[in-house]
């Protein structure tokens, strides 16, 4: 056993030697996946502070209304409000410099307190966005909404402009419900609006307060609280999924190197030579399959090392996560067989060995979170075995599950493995008869 063992050895060894000699490769195998990582996680949140959104505001009203709505705006943290003129505006949405530009029109704060009580046409403001920025529109939508509604409530409400909107709507109220009784409805609402509106302010303590503190206001509040399934509740890190998606990409890029150096030995007549000496081709393949899954298990632990110490990254259970970069690391060496088996030239292989591995790290939900796919793709990629190996990484890392929780994608994995490997042994004892 130990004479058999002796030549296998002696080979891992040999391709482990040659790996670290490339000090050059060596650094780029680990610096890259590590700052392609951070980049990723600090454009995605990265457990930092969401950046607040750049948005211009074209301030055409300059009434009271009007100014308390711009005033409103430029106080709320999520927003960076940018005043303009409408062309500057314009101009700012067209070339992506601004995400969306509000455009407050002249007469807005009378017209819409106007609306707010009676059935005259609603004013409108006019939204300019980008059109590759649709989901921040939506989230402008919102806090705009919030702001008038507060503002020009509390105006029609406890304001100047609000009591003469009162006193003028009740006037052709009571001209109205001479020819139609429906209005008298209205009619008594506004008379005891305007009962409310000549009771003085009160501040929360109870007395009077400076300026219209009256009108409606958003009827709740949000309680937020992230939750991360099993033993630990860090919450979304950017820097772990980043860290797990370019270690992946990377380490299997590693595989494609591995790959394609048996095809070079093929080529130049090493691998002849060394298949004369007294070992077999089994001994080979296992050997090379070996030391390309140590050298991708070290590289992946080294990466994550990295994670935790700058970047704040949770490893909630290491048995998960060894467990997970061992099987991610055969899977990678038997990629790595299969590329050689069935590659004709270095050249060729590598080009179609990057293409497959580029759409295997797409699907993967290495560039993106998985969950992020529509249905569809989620459904579609469960068939790809990087995205069990991503998964797999996230929920050891910052969805905080134990090793248990990730059995299924270690089994995943060793099962793509094993199916690379018979077919890249079938097919070498098949050209070597």
């Amino acid at each position: 056993m130990t004479a058999a063992l002796t030549p296998f050895l002696a080979l891992v060894r040999k391709d482990l030697i040659q790996f670290l000699s490339d000090r050059r490769a060596l650094v780029i195998s680990l610096a890259l996946p590590i700052v392609i990582a951070a980049f990723f996680g600090s454009l995605f949140g990265g457990g930092t502070k969401t950046s607040a959104i750049e948005v211009a505001l074209v301030q055409q009203d300059t009434s009271e209304i009007g100014q308390r709505i711009a005033a409103g705006l430029k106080a709320d943290p999520n927003l960076h409000i940018v005043s303009m003129a409408m062309a500057e505006a314009e101009n700012a949405v067209r070339k992506g410099t601004q995400k969306v530009a509000i455009v407050l029109p002249a007469g807005f704060g009378e017209a819409a307190g106007a609306a707010l009580f009676g059935n005259r046409e609603k004013p409108s403001i006019p939204l300019l966005y980008d059109p590759s920025q649709p989901a921040v529109l939506g989230m402008v939508k919102g806090m705009l909404t919030q702001q008038v509604m507060s503002v020009v409530s509390a105006e029609m409400f406890g304001g100047k402009m609000g009591q003469e909107l009162t006193e003028r709507s009740l006037r052709q109220l009571d001209e109205q419900a001479k020819t139609d009784p429906d209005s008298r409805a209205l009619r008594d609402m506004l008379a005891s609006v305007q009962k409310y509106q000549a009771l003085p302010a009160k501040d929360n303590a109870g007395g009077a307060a400076a300026g219209p503190s009256k009108g409606l206001s958003m009827p709740f509040t949000t309680a937020d609280k992230q939750l991360s399934s099993g033993i630990a509740e860090q919450g979304y890190n950017a820097y772990a999924h980043s860290f797990a998606g370019m270690g992946v990409q990377f380490i299997l890029f590693m595989g494609i190197d591995m790959g394609i150096g048996i095809l070079l030995a093929r080529r130049s007549g090493v691998w002849n030579r060394l298949l004369a000496a007294p070992v077999s081709l089994t001994q080979v393949l296992l050997a090379r399959a070996a030391s390309g899954a140590i050298i991708a298990f070290s590289l992946l632990c080294i990466v994550f090392a990295v994670a935790v110490a700058v970047f704040g990254v949770h490893i909630a259970s290491l048995p998960g996560f060894i467990g997970m970069a061992l099987c991610f690391g055969v899977l990678t060496a038997s990629l790595g067989l299969v590329i050689a088996a069935f590659g004709k030239t270095p050249e060729a292989a590598r080009k179609i060995a990057m293409f497959a591995v580029l759409v295997m790290v797409m699907l993967g939900g290495a560039w993106l979170p998985s969950f992020l796919f529509p249905d569809w793709m989620q459904q579609l990629t469960v068939a790809v075995p990087t995205r069990w190996a991503v998964d797999g990484l996230d929920a050891v890392t910052w969805r905080g599950m134990d090793a248990l929780a990730v059995l299924p994608a270690m089994g995943v994995q060793l099962g793509f493995a094993l199916v690379f490997g018979l077919l890249a042994v079938w097919k070498f004892k098949r050209e070597q008869r």
